[in-house]
């Protein structure tokens, strides 16, 4: 609650406009992997767009009100994990100002360094927490697995978490970006962040140097 305080007083109109859209992005596409069954979450879709569009503190605001809203609707368990969904949409933010959302590759990339980060963070709370019942069934028949072959309680969560979470948030990014391709680029422009950053857009160094 004090992130999302603290960064919601100095985010811009648009900015707080788009929040309730991105956590209901992030419900409806957690829910529907969550009852595939797949060792996968595709929850942060919403939380990784605006980290993009308006930076380090809007997507952790997002990340941890997301969480809350869950954890106090729908999922109980989802409320010790909103430091973790803080640390991805504050990681995509960091990201997209160092201009890693320019270009595919890098994109993609930046999708395994969000998920390596929210491996390692949820890790301790999947073991400690939970005892492994909080996950999906996919991601708690992972880390069965890995308990399988001696591994503790939490080695296994942080390996399942080092294997699924950067392809995990691969898939996030990508579908972010997917959903910021079919904005009209009018509305992408109306974020400040976007526009002091560059976060979209190849910066050439003859731009650079006028």
């Amino acid at each position: 609650m004090l992130i999302v305080s603290g960064a919601m007083a100095e985010l811009p109109t648009t900015t707080v406009a788009l929040i309730p859209v991105a956590i209901t992005i992030n419900i409806v596409m957690g829910k529907i992997v969550y009852f595939s069954g797949l060792p996968l979450q595709l929850d942060s879709i919403g939380t990784v767009l605006v980290g993009i569009l308006a930076g380090p503190a809007a997507g952790a605001a997002t990340g941890a009100l997301a969480s809350i809203v869950v954890g106090m609707t729908i999922t109980p368990g989802a409320l010790p994990y909103a430091v973790t969904a803080a640390l991805i949409g504050f990681v995509a933010g960091m990201l997209a100002r160092a201009g890693w959302f320019r270009r595919v590759p890098t994109s993609l990339l930046a999708g395994g360094v969000i998920g390596v980060a929210a491996g390692v963070v949820s890790a301790p709370i999947t073991a400690f927490v939970f005892g492994n019942a909080g996950g999906s069934v996919g991601q708690s028949v992972v880390i069965a697995t890995f308990q399988a072959y001696g591994n503790s309680m939490l080695k296994a969560a942080s390996l399942q978490g080092l294997v699924a979470d950067p392809l995990d948030k691969a898939l996030t990014v990508a579908l972010a970006l997917t959903l910021l391709a079919g904005l009209p680029p009018g509305y992408v422009h109306r974020f400040p962040f976007v526009q002091r950053h560059g976060v979209l857009t190849v910066r050439h160094p003859a731009s650079n140097r006028a």
